[in-house]
């Protein structure tokens, strides 16, 4: 079974925090569905490639071809993993911007892994009082870990068993892949779908 994974990565500088946690992330929940037996693809938007059409569609309320196909990986995941920095105890304007901006029913049932970086520890309830109730307001499935990663959690190497942040994301990784295996594959569907065109509508057409 064919199965994909959208990553949505809000970091804004290269090489980013966030962005390396959202690539650990998605190896992890990639590796759990291909060991069920399922093909994986990986779709990752970096937000930051799309800020100045972010702001044009918040304006002018039509996104560009890229943002378009951007959304459209989003929506059609099967699960989605999302990862922003911390600014002022929040997520960033960005990240909010970005999902202010997809469709308001994009997220509906689909099952979504949370995460954050940020310079301390404290920094990590971002997840619970920001970013998870985000999620639950667009009526997403958030899976119970949400995965913090604070400066010190970049200071373990590769394998070492005693690194926490691995352990998290292990952890986090399953959940999203079990909640993946247990969804039908979403339909994509076409927000334009049923509109009356201009036409009939000046022919006083209904």
């Amino acid at each position: 079974m064919k199965r994909t994974l959208a990553v949505v990565s809000a970091g804004l500088r290269l090489p980013s925090t966030t962005r390396m946690l959202a690539d650990r992330l998605a190896d992890g929940v990639r590796a759990e569905l291909e060991g069920r037996g399922a093909q994986v693809g990986v779709d990752v938007v970096e937000v930051r490639d799309h800020a100045h059409d972010l702001v044009n569609h918040l304006m002018a309320g039509y996104p560009s071809p890229g943002l378009r196909r951007a959304f459209d990986a989003v929506t059609a995941a099967d699960g989605l993993i999302v990862v922003t920095p911390t600014f002022t105890a929040s997520y960033s304007g960005l990240f909010k911007m970005f999902f202010d901006c997809l469709e308001d029913t994009a997220l509906v049932d689909k099952p979504v892994l949370t995460a954050a970086t940020g310079g301390t520890g404290r920094h990590s309830l971002v997840l619970e009082h920001a970013v998870r109730p985000m999620f639950a307001y667009l009526r997403a499935v958030v899976v119970p870990t949400a995965v913090f990663a604070a400066t010190d959690d970049w200071g373990y190497g590769s394998g070492d068993t005693q690194d926490p942040l691995a352990r998290r994301i292990g952890r986090a990784a399953r959940e999203l892949a079990d909640a993946v295996a247990r969804r039908e594959a979403p339909p994509l569907v076409d927000p334009h779908d049923g509109l009356i065109p201009f036409a009939r509508l000046l022919e006083g057409g209904e």
